[in-house]
Protein backbone atom coordinates (compact mmCIF):
# COMPACT_ATOMS: atom_id res chain seq x y z
CA UNK A 1 0.00 0.00 0.00
CA UNK A 2 1.39 3.41 -0.99
CA UNK A 3 1.99 5.72 1.93
CA UNK A 4 -0.32 8.76 1.82
CA UNK A 5 2.49 11.06 2.85
CA UNK A 6 4.56 9.86 -0.10
CA UNK A 7 1.66 10.60 -2.43
CA UNK A 8 1.30 14.12 -1.04
CA UNK A 9 5.04 14.68 -1.33
CA UNK A 10 4.96 13.54 -4.96
CA UNK A 11 1.99 15.82 -5.69
CA UNK A 12 3.69 18.80 -4.05
CA UNK A 13 6.95 18.10 -5.86
CA UNK A 14 5.14 18.00 -9.21
CA UNK A 15 3.38 21.32 -8.58
CA UNK A 16 6.52 23.01 -7.25
CA UNK A 17 8.56 21.75 -10.20
CA UNK A 18 6.07 23.26 -12.65
CA UNK A 19 6.06 26.59 -10.79
CA UNK A 20 9.86 26.73 -10.61
CA UNK A 21 10.15 26.07 -14.33
CA UNK A 22 7.36 28.29 -15.69
CA UNK A 23 6.79 30.83 -12.89
CA UNK A 24 9.74 33.08 -13.90
CA UNK A 25 8.16 33.60 -17.33
CA UNK A 26 4.71 34.66 -16.06
CA UNK A 27 4.04 38.40 -16.21
CA UNK A 28 1.33 40.83 -15.20
CA UNK A 29 -0.24 43.13 -17.80
CA UNK A 30 -1.79 46.49 -16.93
CA UNK A 31 -3.95 47.89 -19.70
CA UNK A 32 -5.39 51.34 -20.35
CA UNK A 33 -8.03 51.82 -23.03
CA UNK A 34 -8.67 55.08 -24.89
CA UNK A 35 -10.32 57.68 -22.69
CA UNK A 36 -9.12 56.24 -19.38
CA UNK A 37 -7.21 58.33 -16.83
CA UNK A 38 -3.47 57.78 -16.59
CA UNK A 39 -3.43 56.55 -12.99
CA UNK A 40 -3.56 52.81 -12.42
CA UNK A 41 -6.85 51.07 -11.74
CA UNK A 42 -7.60 48.07 -9.57
CA UNK A 43 -7.12 44.86 -11.48
CA UNK A 44 -10.19 43.75 -13.42
CA UNK A 45 -12.37 46.13 -11.41
CA UNK A 46 -11.71 49.60 -12.84
CA UNK A 47 -13.90 52.38 -11.57
CA UNK A 48 -14.42 53.80 -15.05
CA UNK A 49 -14.49 50.53 -16.97
CA UNK A 50 -11.56 51.60 -19.15
CA UNK A 51 -8.67 49.97 -17.32
CA UNK A 52 -7.80 46.48 -16.24
CA UNK A 53 -5.14 43.84 -15.98
CA UNK A 54 -4.41 40.28 -16.92
CA UNK A 55 -1.64 37.75 -17.20
CA UNK A 56 0.75 36.55 -19.86
CA UNK A 57 3.90 34.52 -20.27
CA UNK A 58 7.17 35.07 -22.08
CA UNK A 59 7.76 32.73 -25.04
CA UNK A 60 11.06 34.13 -26.35
CA UNK A 61 14.05 35.45 -24.44
CA UNK A 62 13.94 38.71 -26.39
CA UNK A 63 10.54 39.75 -25.08
CA UNK A 64 7.62 38.22 -27.00
CA UNK A 65 4.73 37.52 -24.61
CA UNK A 66 1.54 35.52 -25.14
CA UNK A 67 -1.72 36.63 -23.55
CA UNK A 68 -5.45 36.77 -24.35
CA UNK A 69 -6.87 39.02 -27.03
CA UNK A 70 -9.61 40.20 -24.68
CA UNK A 71 -6.94 41.45 -22.25
CA UNK A 72 -5.20 43.80 -24.71
CA UNK A 73 -7.62 44.34 -27.62
CA UNK A 74 -8.02 48.05 -28.32
CA UNK A 75 -5.54 49.06 -25.63
CA UNK A 76 -4.01 52.51 -25.78
CA UNK A 77 -1.28 51.59 -23.33
CA UNK A 78 0.07 48.25 -22.12
CA UNK A 79 2.58 47.84 -19.31
CA UNK A 80 4.22 44.57 -18.32
CA UNK A 81 5.57 43.74 -14.87
CA UNK A 82 8.06 40.88 -14.63
CA UNK A 83 8.27 38.55 -11.63
CA UNK A 84 11.38 40.41 -10.43
CA UNK A 85 9.41 43.67 -10.26
CA UNK A 86 10.81 45.35 -13.37
CA UNK A 87 8.19 47.18 -15.43
CA UNK A 88 8.24 47.79 -19.19
CA UNK A 89 5.97 49.45 -21.74
CA UNK A 90 4.71 46.86 -24.22
CA UNK A 91 3.81 47.01 -27.89
CA UNK A 92 0.91 45.01 -29.29
CA UNK A 93 2.37 42.78 -32.00
CA UNK A 94 -0.97 41.33 -33.03
CA UNK A 95 -4.17 39.85 -31.66
CA UNK A 96 -6.70 37.34 -32.90
CA UNK A 97 -10.16 37.69 -31.32
CA UNK A 98 -11.32 34.49 -33.07
CA UNK A 99 -9.00 32.41 -30.85
CA UNK A 100 -8.72 34.97 -28.02
CA UNK A 101 -4.94 35.03 -28.36
CA UNK A 102 -2.54 37.95 -28.63
CA UNK A 103 1.18 38.68 -28.62
CA UNK A 104 2.82 41.74 -27.08
CA UNK A 105 6.50 42.60 -26.90
CA UNK A 106 8.77 44.37 -24.46
CA UNK A 107 12.31 45.60 -25.11
CA UNK A 108 14.20 43.24 -22.82
CA UNK A 109 16.67 40.43 -23.31
CA UNK A 110 17.76 37.33 -21.44
CA UNK A 111 14.26 36.66 -20.15
CA UNK A 112 13.07 33.30 -18.88
CA UNK A 113 10.91 31.79 -21.64
CA UNK A 114 8.24 29.13 -21.21
CA UNK A 115 7.95 26.18 -23.58
CA UNK A 116 4.66 25.40 -25.33
CA UNK A 117 4.05 21.66 -25.19
CA UNK A 118 1.87 19.11 -26.97
CA UNK A 119 -1.71 19.58 -25.80
CA UNK A 120 -2.88 16.78 -28.10
CA UNK A 121 -1.47 14.26 -25.61
CA UNK A 122 -3.68 15.48 -22.76
CA UNK A 123 -6.17 13.14 -21.13
CA UNK A 124 -8.86 13.87 -18.53
CA UNK A 125 -7.53 13.42 -15.02
CA UNK A 126 -4.01 14.77 -15.69
CA UNK A 127 -2.62 17.11 -13.06
CA UNK A 128 -2.32 20.73 -14.26
CA UNK A 129 -1.16 23.97 -12.67
CA UNK A 130 -2.43 27.48 -13.42
CA UNK A 131 -0.22 30.51 -12.75
CA UNK A 132 -1.41 34.09 -13.02
CA UNK A 133 -2.34 37.33 -11.33
CA UNK A 134 -5.99 37.15 -10.21
CA UNK A 135 -7.25 40.49 -8.91
CA UNK A 136 -3.68 41.77 -9.14
CA UNK A 137 -2.20 39.20 -6.74
CA UNK A 138 0.99 38.35 -8.56
CA UNK A 139 2.31 34.83 -9.11
CA UNK A 140 -0.77 33.05 -7.76
CA UNK A 141 -0.68 29.28 -8.19
CA UNK A 142 -3.64 26.91 -8.32
CA UNK A 143 -3.69 23.22 -9.19
CA UNK A 144 -6.28 20.76 -10.41
CA UNK A 145 -6.90 18.24 -13.13
CA UNK A 146 -7.96 18.26 -16.75
CA UNK A 147 -11.72 17.90 -16.44
CA UNK A 148 -12.38 17.41 -20.16
CA UNK A 149 -10.84 17.96 -23.55
CA UNK A 150 -12.32 18.90 -26.90
CA UNK A 151 -14.71 21.53 -25.58
CA UNK A 152 -15.83 24.47 -27.71
CA UNK A 153 -15.96 28.04 -26.46
CA UNK A 154 -17.56 31.06 -28.08
CA UNK A 155 -14.98 33.82 -28.67
CA UNK A 156 -15.86 37.47 -28.31
CA UNK A 157 -15.86 37.70 -32.12
CA UNK A 158 -18.71 35.17 -32.26
CA UNK A 159 -16.66 32.30 -33.69
CA UNK A 160 -16.14 29.02 -31.90
CA UNK A 161 -12.76 28.13 -30.42
CA UNK A 162 -12.27 24.39 -30.77
CA UNK A 163 -10.43 21.75 -28.74
CA UNK A 164 -10.63 23.88 -25.59
CA UNK A 165 -9.30 22.35 -22.36
CA UNK A 166 -11.61 22.31 -19.34
CA UNK A 167 -9.95 22.24 -15.93
CA UNK A 168 -10.87 22.62 -12.27
CA UNK A 169 -7.64 24.53 -11.49
CA UNK A 170 -9.24 27.66 -10.07
CA UNK A 171 -9.18 30.81 -12.22
CA UNK A 172 -10.35 34.30 -11.34
CA UNK A 173 -10.43 37.66 -13.14
CA UNK A 174 -6.81 38.56 -13.84
CA UNK A 175 -5.77 34.97 -14.62
CA UNK A 176 -6.69 35.53 -18.27
CA UNK A 177 -3.69 34.98 -20.55
CA UNK A 178 -1.68 33.05 -17.99
CA UNK A 179 -0.27 29.56 -18.59
CA UNK A 180 -1.85 26.22 -17.81
CA UNK A 181 1.12 23.98 -17.08
CA UNK A 182 1.56 20.23 -17.27
CA UNK A 183 4.01 19.12 -14.57
CA UNK A 184 6.80 16.84 -15.75
CA UNK A 185 10.18 15.59 -14.59
CA UNK A 186 12.37 18.57 -13.89
CA UNK A 187 9.67 21.18 -14.55
CA UNK A 188 6.74 21.54 -16.94
CA UNK A 189 5.42 22.68 -20.27
CA UNK A 190 2.62 25.12 -21.06
CA UNK A 191 -0.24 23.13 -22.55
CA UNK A 192 -2.87 25.86 -22.50
CA UNK A 193 -3.57 29.59 -22.23
CA UNK A 194 -6.12 30.29 -19.49
CA UNK A 195 -8.98 32.26 -20.94
CA UNK A 196 -12.32 31.93 -19.15
CA UNK A 197 -14.30 30.63 -16.23
CA UNK A 198 -17.98 30.12 -15.50
CA UNK A 199 -18.47 32.63 -12.72
CA UNK A 200 -21.66 31.02 -11.45
CA UNK A 201 -20.06 27.57 -11.37
CA UNK A 202 -17.53 25.81 -9.19
CA UNK A 203 -14.12 25.72 -10.87
CA UNK A 204 -15.45 25.40 -14.40
CA UNK A 205 -12.42 26.89 -16.13
CA UNK A 206 -11.14 26.82 -19.70
CA UNK A 207 -7.85 27.18 -21.55
CA UNK A 208 -6.99 27.50 -25.23
CA UNK A 209 -4.83 24.49 -26.19
CA UNK A 210 -1.12 24.92 -26.83
CA UNK A 211 -1.56 23.42 -30.31
CA UNK A 212 -3.70 26.42 -31.24
CA UNK A 213 -1.42 28.87 -29.43
CA UNK A 214 1.68 27.62 -31.26
CA UNK A 215 0.07 28.12 -34.66
CA UNK A 216 -1.59 31.46 -33.94
CA UNK A 217 1.26 33.12 -32.05
CA UNK A 218 3.78 32.12 -34.69
CA UNK A 219 1.64 33.81 -37.35
CA UNK A 220 1.09 36.89 -35.18
CA UNK A 221 4.81 37.26 -34.58
CA UNK A 222 5.51 36.79 -38.29
CA UNK A 223 2.83 39.05 -39.79
CA UNK A 224 0.87 40.68 -36.96
CA UNK A 225 -2.46 39.17 -37.99
CA UNK A 226 -4.23 35.94 -38.87
CA UNK A 227 -5.48 35.50 -42.43
CA UNK A 228 -8.91 33.89 -42.74
CA UNK A 229 -11.26 33.39 -45.64
CA UNK A 230 -14.76 34.84 -45.96
CA UNK A 231 -17.49 34.74 -48.59
CA UNK A 232 -19.77 37.57 -47.41
CA UNK A 233 -23.02 36.07 -46.20
CA UNK A 234 -25.03 35.62 -43.02
CA UNK A 235 -27.25 32.77 -41.94
CA UNK A 236 -28.22 30.35 -39.22
CA UNK A 237 -28.69 26.62 -38.86
CA UNK A 238 -32.22 25.31 -39.36
CA UNK A 239 -33.79 21.83 -39.46
CA UNK A 240 -34.74 20.41 -42.85
CA UNK A 241 -38.10 18.87 -43.57
CA UNK A 242 -38.02 15.07 -43.66
CA UNK A 243 -39.50 15.14 -47.15
CA UNK A 244 -36.58 17.33 -48.32
CA UNK A 245 -34.02 15.02 -46.70
CA UNK A 246 -35.56 11.96 -48.36
CA UNK A 247 -36.08 13.64 -51.75
CA UNK A 248 -32.41 14.67 -52.01
CA UNK A 249 -31.03 11.57 -50.30
CA UNK A 250 -29.27 13.62 -47.62
CA UNK A 251 -27.48 12.20 -44.59
CA UNK A 252 -28.07 15.40 -42.56
CA UNK A 253 -31.22 16.89 -41.12
CA UNK A 254 -29.98 20.50 -40.76
CA UNK A 255 -28.58 23.11 -43.16
CA UNK A 256 -27.35 26.72 -43.12
CA UNK A 257 -30.23 29.01 -44.11
CA UNK A 258 -28.91 32.10 -45.91
CA UNK A 259 -30.50 35.27 -44.52
CA UNK A 260 -28.35 37.87 -46.30
CA UNK A 261 -25.69 38.11 -48.99
CA UNK A 262 -23.39 41.14 -49.12
CA UNK A 263 -23.34 43.04 -52.43
CA UNK A 264 -20.17 42.55 -54.51
CA UNK A 265 -19.11 39.69 -52.20
CA UNK A 266 -17.75 36.28 -53.29
CA UNK A 267 -21.10 34.74 -52.30
CA UNK A 268 -22.96 37.23 -54.50
CA UNK A 269 -20.59 36.60 -57.42
CA UNK A 270 -21.13 32.84 -57.02
CA UNK A 271 -24.90 33.28 -57.33
CA UNK A 272 -25.84 32.60 -53.71
CA UNK A 273 -29.11 34.24 -52.66
CA UNK A 274 -31.02 34.89 -49.47
CA UNK A 275 -33.40 32.00 -48.95
CA UNK A 276 -30.92 29.35 -50.13
CA UNK A 277 -29.93 26.44 -47.89
CA UNK A 278 -26.21 25.57 -47.85
CA UNK A 279 -25.80 21.85 -47.16
CA UNK A 280 -22.09 21.43 -47.96
CA UNK A 281 -18.91 23.36 -48.68
CA UNK A 282 -15.80 21.81 -50.20
CA UNK A 283 -17.40 18.40 -49.76
CA UNK A 284 -17.98 18.85 -46.01
CA UNK A 285 -21.43 18.95 -44.46
CA UNK A 286 -22.63 22.37 -43.33
CA UNK A 287 -25.23 22.41 -40.58
CA UNK A 288 -24.60 25.90 -39.19
CA UNK A 289 -22.61 29.11 -39.62
CA UNK A 290 -19.93 27.62 -37.37
CA UNK A 291 -19.51 24.69 -39.75
CA UNK A 292 -19.00 27.08 -42.66
CA UNK A 293 -16.47 29.12 -40.65
CA UNK A 294 -14.62 25.89 -39.84
CA UNK A 295 -14.35 24.92 -43.52
CA UNK A 296 -13.27 28.42 -44.57
CA UNK A 297 -10.57 28.45 -41.88
CA UNK A 298 -8.99 25.37 -43.44
CA UNK A 299 -8.89 26.87 -46.95
CA UNK A 300 -6.86 29.97 -47.85
CA UNK A 301 -8.39 32.92 -49.65
CA UNK A 302 -8.61 32.71 -53.47
CA UNK A 303 -9.11 28.93 -53.34
CA UNK A 304 -12.26 27.99 -55.33
CA UNK A 305 -14.71 26.03 -53.18
CA UNK A 306 -17.80 24.09 -54.16
CA UNK A 307 -21.04 25.07 -52.43
CA UNK A 308 -23.92 22.58 -52.44
CA UNK A 309 -27.16 24.53 -52.14
CA UNK A 310 -30.87 23.70 -51.94
CA UNK A 311 -32.98 26.26 -53.77
CA UNK A 312 -36.65 25.40 -53.70
CA UNK A 313 -36.90 21.79 -54.85
CA UNK A 314 -33.60 21.99 -56.75
CA UNK A 315 -30.08 21.16 -55.66
CA UNK A 316 -27.59 23.65 -57.10
CA UNK A 317 -23.79 23.47 -57.21
CA UNK A 318 -22.04 26.84 -56.98
CA UNK A 319 -18.35 27.75 -57.07
CA UNK A 320 -17.28 30.47 -54.65
CA UNK A 321 -13.84 32.06 -54.38
CA UNK A 322 -13.34 33.36 -50.82
CA UNK A 323 -11.51 36.59 -50.09
CA UNK A 324 -9.38 37.41 -47.08
CA UNK A 325 -11.48 38.54 -44.15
Amino acid sequence: MIDRLELLDAYSAAVMGAVEMVGPSVVQLAVRLPGAPVQAAAADDPADGRQGSGSGFVVTKDGFIVTNSHVVHGAEEIRVTLPDGREFPARLVGDDPDTDLAVVRIHAHGLSAAVLGDSAQLRPGRLVVAIGNPYGFQATVTAGVVSAIGRTLRAGSGRLIEQVIQTDAALNPGNSGGPLVLPADGGGEVIGVNTAMVRSGQNLCFAIPASTAIRVTAELIRSGRISRSAIGMHGHGVPLLRTVVRFHGLTQDHALFVTAVAPASPAHAAGLSAGDYIIACAGEQVLSQDDLFRVLTRHPAATPLQLSVLRGATRVELTVVPTQR
